[in-house]
């Protein structure tokens, strides 16, 4: 099976084509192409991402990187809108591309109505849709199943592009669109386990290939990311239930809002860890002067609170009459500690409550090392089985919007496709 994916939630426009195949060792995951670019220094002088910016920067980009996605899967081949590669080869499938193509002025109506139908999904991006029909125009068909595209949670602007333009290249391609929980990618994406390139059933060599893992059930997600922090139960494949969250601050926006207070550039996530990694470096025989309180350590719930924390920092900073580069680098180490400690805390109870047999991790702050190591401490501390994605597929991406597509496609089947479907910012698992 072949998914394309789009990815639209935030700052990030994403365009993935992966392909599965069975063989011994189970599915094999190949990434045919990936294409995938950041707005980060767009929205860096706002100290935050501008929802309305992010939406016109995703509808420059994403025409040119489905273009390098279609050339790096090797679909660039010179074509018509109508015309699918792989029905030009010899048997059944041949014969009826023959007798679809068989007049050639039924072919044209057909390409004008496609193309009608895309400037109508299109019709409040005529630039979009310009660089778009001139694409279609010189290609082929993809030889693809289904297209995945985020539409929800995130940014309603960010999320309603994505999801227009799956719509129109479905309408274009008469294939299906399949709409994909952006939440749901980065629980499933930790299911990936790279493999060596031998084993690989793509005839090139250098694309990278993944084992899709089998999770043990029951299993606990913490998704951990500038909008979410949260718990998740999770039953079975796709059975979900949320078990804790953030009351105020998500946890990636707290990490924002102290490199902020700190006079450190946005985003703060990177910022924040290189500090605290200087300061612990250099940190021998040095009194620590600074502990900041561990909001909702002790609850009998599993819900996290951030912003106390993030007040203390303030009126830590406030007190100090010069505010040096050692003092920042212990505040942020103090700052990240407190953070670490929380969630490791928060998600061993959840393990333990719940009888999980593994622990699944996603989200863009779980690319911090150090974060990583905390948990995957607490997991073996509990005896369960540990997974999380690879650094590259942390943050937001397309890869795990492809992936969720194709199992929603094996669990549901054509109960997964919709033609009505919309952007929802609040859209919850």
């Amino acid at each position: 099976m072949i998914i394309l994916g789009i990815e639209t939630s935030c700052d990030e426009t994403g365009v993935c084509i992966i392909e599965t195949k069975e063989s011994e060792q189970g599915t094999i995951l190949t990434v045919l192409g990936n294409q995938l670019y950041s707005q980060v220094a767009k929205h860096a002088e706002f100290g935050g991402v501008v929802p309305m910016m992010a939406k016109r920067e995703h509808a420059k980009n994403l025409v040119p990187l489905l273009k390098k996605c279609l050339e790096e899967a090797e679909y660039n081949r010179p074509g018509s809108l109508t015309h699918h590669p792989s029905l030009t080869k010899e048997g059944e499938a041949g014969k009826r591309d023959e007798s679809r193509l068989a007049s050639s002025s039924l072919a044209k109506e057909e390409c004008h109505s496609a193309d009608k139908a895309v400037e109508n999904i299109l019709i409040r991006e005529p630039e979009l849709f310009t660089e778009l029909l001139k694409l279609l125009e010189t290609i082929e068909k993809p030889n693809i199943d289904a297209i995945a595209v985020t539409n929800g949670p995130g940014l309603e602007p960010a999320l309603w592009m994505g999801v227009t333009f799956a719509k129109a290249l479905a309408i274009a391609w008469n294939t299906p669109a399949i709409p994909t929980n952006h939440m749901e990618g980065h629980i499933l994406v930790s299911s990936l386990q790279i493999m060596e390139n031998k084993d690989s059933p793509s005839k090139a060599k250098e694309r990278p290939c993944f084992t899709i893992i089998e999770t043990k059930y029951p299993a606990i997600a913490l998704l951990i990311s500038g909008g979410h922090t949260q718990l998740v139960l999770i039953k079975d494949k796709l059975d979900y239930e949320i078990i804790g969250g953030t009351r105020d601050d998500a946890v990636g926006e707290a990490f924002d809002k102290v490199a902020r207070m700190l006079g450190l550039p946005y985003p703060g996530g990177p910022q924040i860890s290189k500090y605290a990694d200087a300061w612990k470096e250099n940190s021998n025989n040095k009194k620590q002067n600074f502990k900041f309180p561990r909001p909702m350590i002790n609850s009998k719930d599993l819900d996290f609170s951030f912003s106390g924390l993030k007040t203390s920092v303030l009126y830590t900073l406030k007190e100090i009459p010069e505010i040096t580069e050692d003092i920042k680098q212990e505040i942020a180490y103090e700052f990240k500690e407190a953070v670490m400690e929380v969630l490791a805390t928060k998600t061993k109870s959840a393990l333990i409550e719940y009888g999980a047999k593994s622990l699944i991790v996603g989200g863009g702050v779980i690319a911090d090392k150090n974060i990583r190591l905390a948990l995957e401490k607490t997991a073996r501390e509990t005896g369960v089985e540990f997974l999380l994605p690879e650094i590259s597929a942390s943050t937001d991406n397309a890869l795990m919007i492809a992936l969720a597509g194709l199992v929603r496609c094996k669990m549901l089947g054509d109960k997964c496709q919709m033609s009505d479907f919309k952007a929802n910012g609040n859209l919850s698992l």
